[in-house]
């Protein structure tokens, strides 16, 4: 027993010397750097804490500021730590590309935050663990890759690419495609000229004024498309879904959800074939149809064709198993 008694006394001895040296005080600095650079550029930037703000600027420079954030750990001291990286940032430039934080994986308790003014004609690679992103003016592509933080992506002129594990999405003017997966936190993507794919496992998706086709599907969350004139593809396996704006021409949209309703805003002068159905639930519309076939939970029409349309003008098709399905007028 003496034995047993005197091991969990030294087990706590010790276990009490390592958290008394397992954090120490805080040391911050900071460092600037300014490379040349000529012709369009790929930044690739790893951090694995810290938030970071990249801007288009000058054509011929890269701008870089970056406060350090130490705190010592175990036997790590932080003042060594902070003037390491700052005699040794973690910078590296070959041709035209710039990696910044390459090397840093070997610094605990190390957190940097960068404001980078980049030419606007600059190609972006990020992967982050946690901590904001700002990202705005530039040509791009761009493409970043979160753990946790909020990620914020506007005025870019090509491609969007972002995958985040937890945080909120916002993206605004952009010229190109979109492209975003995340598994935990709010999206909303404004004025994508090009098409829009989104993959969420929980949270709401907000989309407004796309310029080309939508695809968004979600596992528990609710999607809405303000302002659609393209086809429009929506699933949701627990949420509502909201889409206002006009099928014309020979757009397609379908509209699926399992557990949810499902709202369809159109122009008064709109005009496309409806398929409806909600298995358990109603189905109202508040605009004038011409009815094709009708069951108690179904409903086929036309909305403003002739009878002679064929198979011509736009199509939408709506699904719930469980929830009510609203077409009206967005006017």
């Amino acid at each position: 027993m003496k034995r047993h008694f005197y091991s969990a006394a030294a087990g706590a001895a010790i276990a009490l010397f390592l958290t008394s040296c397992g954090t120490g005080p805080a040391e911050t600095g900071s460092f600037d750097r300014t490379l040349s650079v000529t012709g369009p550029i790929r930044l690739e930037l790893s951090d694995p804490s810290g938030a970071v703000r990249i801007t288009g600027g000058a054509s011929d420079q890269l701008k870089i500021h970056a406060e350090v954030h130490a705190r010592g750990w175990l036997f790590q001291d932080a003042r060594k730590s902070l003037d390491e990286v700052i005699s040794h940032p973690p910078i590296e430039q070959r041709a035209g590309v710039v990696r910044i934080g390459k090397d840093f994986t070997g610094f605990r308790n190390v957190s940097i935050d960068y404001v980078i003014e980049a030419p606007e004609a600059t190609e972006i690679d990020a992967a982050f663990a946690s901590g904001s992103v700002n990202i705005r003016n530039l040509h791009g592509p761009v493409k970043v890759d979160s753990a946790s933080g909020s990620i914020h992506v506007e005025q870019v002129t090509r491609s969007v690419q972002i995958n985040s594990a937890s945080g909120s999405i916002t993206v605004a003017d952009l010229g190109d495609d979109l492209r975003v997966s995340s598994a935990s936190g709010s999206i909303t993507a404004n004025n994508v000229k090009g098409d829009i794919r989104v993959h969420s496992l929980s949270g709401s998706t907000d989309i407004n004024q796309p310029g080309g086709r939508v695809t968004a599907d979600t596992a528990s969350g609710s999607i809405r498309v303000r302002g659609a004139g393209n086809d429009v593809k929506s699933n949701s396996a627990s949420g509502s879904i909201t889409v206002q704006g006009n099928p014309a021409g020979n757009s397609y949209w379908s509209l699926k959800t399992a557990s949810g309703s499902i709202n369809l805003s159109v122009p008064a002068n709109s005009a496309f074939h409806l398929t409806a159905e909600a298995v358990s639930g109603e189905i109202r519309t508040g605009i004038p149809i011409i009815i094709e076939e009708q069951g108690k939970h179904s409903l086929r029409a036309r909305v403003g064709l002739p009878a002679q349309a064929g198979e011509g003008g736009g199509r939408v098709e709506i699904r719930t198993a469980s929830g009510e399905i609203n077409v009206r007028s967005s006017s």
